[in-house]
């Protein structure tokens, strides 16, 4: 079945990639295989979304809630990581990929900061597709820095709080000039949102699909689009 018309592509896609530990459970593996296998999905979805034409993805990489999970598989995400950054970097730059981090990037390992503020600089010339990954990322967490700082901005003078509106919120949010995501998809399941991208996602259409996320393929996404392409979007309006 072909994608629906170019103007029924989503301008932008987010993910909340759930399962890995699940995947990696049911087939009797160590959680880290999980996640190994859920690094090469990306992969495949940064390349279905290259493919389909999608111009922005975001992918909800590593929550603010994950630090609670136990040492040992923090420190292996961490790694995982870090590796993945590197080893993709090249790869982005030449496929014409503009790779950008959200949340609280000074809270991550140094090394992590480090490779995510390089590949941001080397990646920031380029327009094929806006790849944005949640690190350390709570929707919570993301309106109440915005809320700080613009009441630093009004006790500073430089905001005079009748001036104060959705826009001026939503800039000072960290996906300022990003469009809200048209449709958001999540794998494992389950039927929620995790503290992802609470504002952002107030008029996203949703699809909740039933496998882990080591599992999503190119087609996965495609059926998704094809499924946010049949409905109609009315904004709150009448129709």
């Amino acid at each position: 079945m072909p994608l629906p018309p170019t103007e029924k592509i989503p301008k932008h896609v987010a993910i909340v990639m759930d399962g890995n530990r699940r995947w990696a459970k049911a087939r009797f593996l160590p959680r880290f295989e999980g996640h190994r296998q859920g690094v090469k999905a990306v992969r495949r979805t940064v390349e279905a979304c290259l493919d389909f034409g999608v111009p922005v993805l975001t992918l909800y990489t590593f929550s603010s809630e994950n630090w609670n999970r136990p040492q040992d598989e923090v420190s292996a995400l961490m790694n995982l990581l870090a590796i993945h950054l590197r080893k993709e970097m090249d790869e982005l730059i030449q496929e014409g990929v503009r790779f950008q981090a959200l949340g609280r990037i000074a809270k991550l390992p140094r090394n992590i900061q480090d490779l995510v503020r390089e590949l941001e600089d080397r990646t920031r010339s380029n327009t094929r597709l806006l790849f944005n990954i949640a690190l350390n990322y709570g929707g919570r967490q993301e309106l109440v820095d915005a809320a700080v700082q613009i009441s630093k901005e009004v006790a500073e003078g430089r905001l005079h709080i009748d001036d104060i509106n959705e826009t001026t919120l939503a800039a000072r949010l960290t996906t300022a000039g990003i469009d809200d995501p048209d449709l958001l998809i999540r794998t494992g399941g389950e039927q929620r949102i995790s503290n992802f991208l609470l504002w952002q996602l107030a008029y996203s259409e949703m699809v909740f699909l039933p496998i882990f996320w080591p599992e999503f393929d190119a087609d996965h996404l495609r059926k998704a689009i094809e499924e946010f392409g049949r409905r109609e979007r009315r904004f709150g309006a009448s129709t």
